[in-house]
């Protein structure tokens, strides 16, 4: 079993406000074994020299789309399986070297994908997936052009991000499909998107009875519900509804928020989706249905953050990339800085992403018994934040289960 005993950095406990000096780690297999601020004593362990760098546990993104190598997702879909899989692997292995070992993905990844990784087949992050994102006839993961009317297509596609379902029972069904596939919760599309050509930023998706459909499977199963979702009336109902992780959340008002609080529904805001967007997608094939809906939705994203804090509603890191997209992943910490304190943003893409994943304790903090996912970098990021862009290149070292997968301490 390989060990290694980190000394000499500086050590940034998710939710602090400044680092700590002095404190020494050691990893032992793929755990964290101790953690102390008095020397810690092992024969076997690897000696790692930090040299005042700082060590801190590997991030998680709490959305992502790892099949999505291509912004157009119908186009995504229609790839050959094999062709599919390979750029997921690219896509996968650009989120490890930025830093993210853990990643929850949002639609598209099978659990045979997740497996990969666990066995070593991947360089990537671990995947928490929920399978195929369920959408209604028409809704976000409807990507057919209106006069295409062929049912099903694409859906069991490895490049497809969802599939379409319609009434309750259609709803049962396919919750329980994934779940047996080995989706760790499940996903629904409860509100018009961009990224598709036929369903306003306005729409509901699925009837109330539908959602409630999908939330009992997910109870039942010993899981929750992850919703599409951007207006207030759309939030407000997939709450009321049982929706526990509600993702993006752009035009959310104040009172939805303090619902939301109430119920103990987690938030997913992911900005940097847009901002991306407008910079490349049109240029990487996003059609002109979905380019006119991306300023509707980008321009409130900041305020919805000032919202969601003062309400005290809980927001994990995510992201939400496209394609040649995905290189913007770390911008998110950079824009979410324009208006939320430093050590919340971090403690987003740690502790809270970890809870989204049901992996609380496991993963997003370096204590005994944890999986032994660490960054170690130059700089302090409380301090600036930009230290986790720019490609992880101020990333000295990333060990995921123990293993490294970079490492330039010596």
């Amino acid at each position: 079993m390989t060990s290694y005993l980190f000394t000499n950095g500086h050590f940034l406990e998710p939710g602090a406000t400044e680092l700590r000096g002095g404190m020494e780690v050691l990893v032992e297999g793929d755990r964290v074994r101790e953690v102390s601020d008095r020397p810690i004593a092992s024969a076997s362990a690897s000696r790692v020299d930090l040299r005042g760098r700082t060590i801190m546990p590997g991030l998680v993104d709490a959305h992502v789309h790892v099949v999505a190598s291509m912004v157009n997702v119908a186009e995504n879909a229609a790839q050959p399986n094999s062709l599919a899989m390979m750029r997921a692997v690219r896509v996968m292995h650009g989120m490890l070297m930025r830093g993210f070992t853990t990643v929850r993905d949002l639609g598209g990844a099978e659990p045979g994908i997740a497996v990969a990784v666990d066995e070593g087949l991947i360089d990537g992050p671990r995947v928490i997936p929920c399978g195929k994102a369920l959408s209604q006839t028409g809704g976000h993961s409807d990507f057919r052009p209106r006069a295409d009317d062929r049912e099903g297509v694409f859906a069991a596609r490895v490049g497809a991000l969802g599939r379409l379902v319609d009434g309750v029972d259609g709803v049962r069904r396919a919750a329980r499909e994934e779940i047996k596939s080995g989706a760790r919760f499940i996903k629904i599309m409860a509100n018009g998107g961009v990224a598709s050509p036929n369903d306003p930023i306005h729409a509901l998706g699925f009837s109330r009875d539908e959602i409630r459909a999908a939330v009992e499977e997910a109870e039942n199963a010993g899981t929750y519900v992850s919703a599409h979702l951007y207006t207030d009336k759309a939030i407000r109902r997939a709450v009321e509804c049982g929706v526990h992780s509600l993702e993006h959340c752009n035009l959310i008002q104040p009172e939805t928020a303090a619902m939301a609080v109430k119920a103990g529904a987690i938030a997913c805001p992911t900005l940097v989706a847009y901002e991306g967007l407008a910079l490349e997608g049109a240029a990487m094939g996003l059609g002109p249905e979905s380019v006119a809906k991306i300023e509707t939705v980008r321009k409130a994203g900041l305020e919805s953050l000032d919202i969601m804090r003062r309400a005290g509603l809980p927001m994990a890191f995510g992201s939400d990339l496209l394609g040649g997209l995905h290189k913007y992943q770390s911008m998110e910490f950079e824009i979410r800085a324009r208006v939320l304190p430093v050590h919340e943003i971090l403690f987003s893409a740690t502790t809270l992403a970890a809870r989204l994943c049901m992996m609380e304790g496991e993963i997003g903090t370096l204590a005994p018994g944890a999986k032994a996912d660490l960054l170690v970098v130059e700089g302090d990021p409380l301090k600036d934040i930009s230290v986790l862009a720019n490609g992880g290149t101020a990333m000295r070292a990333i060990m995921r289960d123990g293993r490294f997968f970079k490492n330039e301490l010596n």
